[in-house]
């Protein structure tokens, strides 16, 4: 495994036979209905404490924010405490839904300003189909001392997104059928490419090889030093978006607001169809 992928992913061979010191593990499965703290309370990585998505990842959501504004940093050091964080913690997140909760918690964490987060491939499934252990019942509160510090990873606004298409690339995180037009928020922000994640990902929910994936993003048009930005709906495939470019070493920044802050002002254009080609983009 390359530096850059081994510093954002970590395999269930290496969690299990080899983990890091100082590790934490958090827990961010979702349901149909939220948070699954039910789920998590049946059965769990052994030393996970449970993420609520909603309460300790996101902000509260307003007319204009979009459907999953980020967290203030009261709230999110809070948590950073109470799940036993320190400012040496290596801290591994998973989930049972293709690694999309665990990707938001993943950039949430980053940006927040901590240096060793990685996903755990494969998540949930991966660590059962190998024999891991779960364990039952609530863990142990150890309070850290970690405190956040927003600002570690680039994010833009809505002027910014608007503005990129004309000396860079908007990647379009979304299922092909949303950016199209159908589904809740169909349609697309103008001149954005769609560049669904989850191909990135194989029929298990592990990340694909390094090569496969670097040739993919730069058919896309992306290459290092390329202005680009990700979106999606609420900005949780596009987090996943910008950890599988984390792990080729290519930085990409976030649009938290997503299409369902963009959508919110009627005046704001919506694309219906498909993707035009990759368009040359202006040297740096």
């Amino acid at each position: 495994m390359s530096g850059e992928r081994a510093a954002h992913l970590i395999s269930v061979r290496r969690l299990r036979d080899d983990p890091p010191e100082r590790l934490v593990l958090l827990d961010v499965r979702v349901g149909v209905d939220g948070p699954d703290r039910t789920s998590f309370r049946r059965g769990h990585l052994p030393g996970a404490r449970f993420v609520d998505l909603d309460a300790d990842l996101a902000g509260a959501a307003t007319r204009h924010s979009g459907a999953r504004p980020l967290p203030d940093t009261e709230t999110l050091t809070a948590a950073l405490r109470r799940w036993g964080i320190h400012s040496d913690s290596t801290v591994v997140v998973y989930d049972d839904s293709r690694a999309v909760p665990a990707a938001r918690a993943w950039w949430v964490l980053r940006w927040a300003g901590l240096p060793d987060v990685r996903i755990l491939d494969g998540g949930l499934r991966a660590w059962r189909e190998a024999g891991g252990a779960l364990v039952s019942g609530a863990e142990p509160a150890v309070p850290g001392t970690e405190a956040a510090q927003p600002a570690g990873l680039p994010v833009v606004d809505t002027a910014a997104v608007a503005a990129l298409p004309g000396r860079g690339v908007l990647l379009d995180a979304r299922p092909r059928e949303h950016f199209r037009g159908d589904g809740e928020f169909a349609g697309h922000i103008p001149d954005a490419i769609s560049a669904p994640v989850f191909d990135d990902f194989d029929e298990r929910g592990l990340l694909r090889d390094e090569h496969s994936l670097r040739t993919r993003y730069r058919d896309l048009g992306l290459t290092a030093g390329t202005a680009a930005a990700t979106y999606c709906g609420s900005a949780m495939a596009a987090a996943l978006q910008v950890f599988v470019l984390a792990t080729l070493g290519l930085d990409i920044a976030l649009y938290p607001g997503g299409l369902s802050q963009w959508a919110a002002d009627p005046a704001r254009p919506l694309v219906r169809g498909a993707s035009a080609a990759p368009r040359p983009v202006p040297s740096p």
